[in-house]
């Protein structure tokens, strides 16, 4: 299977993975199955880390990337494409960063893994909890 985290869930994996349900850090450990970071979620993090408000983010871009690097994921770099398939979903959410994600995972055959229960909404082959 191929699967891309969302922010939160890859932010926990190499952060406190107990945040995430056991049958998730399964499917994320699963040799068989390769793990996808957007580009996106770095730029979320980047973002957030820089504001200094409540949400700020636990550790900064850089030290993320190195994080899933060392953890195996693959980077998935931002294409024409999927900027121009955010235009083709509907709007059940608002946020840019997810939509971007959700527009990547559908053009890539990927399996979006997110705890944002909302995206769930756009397709059934999203995992959440």
């Amino acid at each position: 299977m191929r699967l891309l985290l969302d922010t939160h869930v890859a932010i926990w994996s190499v952060v406190s993975p107990d945040r995430i349900p056991p049958t998730v850090q399964n499917l994320i450990a699963d040799p068989a199955n390769e793990v996808f970071v957007s580009v996106v979620v770095l730029w979320e993090i980047a973002i957030k880390s820089s504001l200094r408000r409540g949400d700020r983010m636990p550790i900064t871009a850089e030290f993320a990337r190195e994080d899933f690097e060392q953890a195996a994921f693959t980077l998935l770099p931002v294409m024409a494409q999927h900027a121009i398939g955010v235009g083709d979903l509907p709007h059940l959410h608002g946020d840019p960063f997810d939509r971007l994600m959700l527009a990547q995972a559908r053009a890539e055959g990927l399996r979006l893994i997110t705890v944002d229960r909302v995206l769930s909404r756009y397709d059934d082959t999203i995992i959440s909890w």
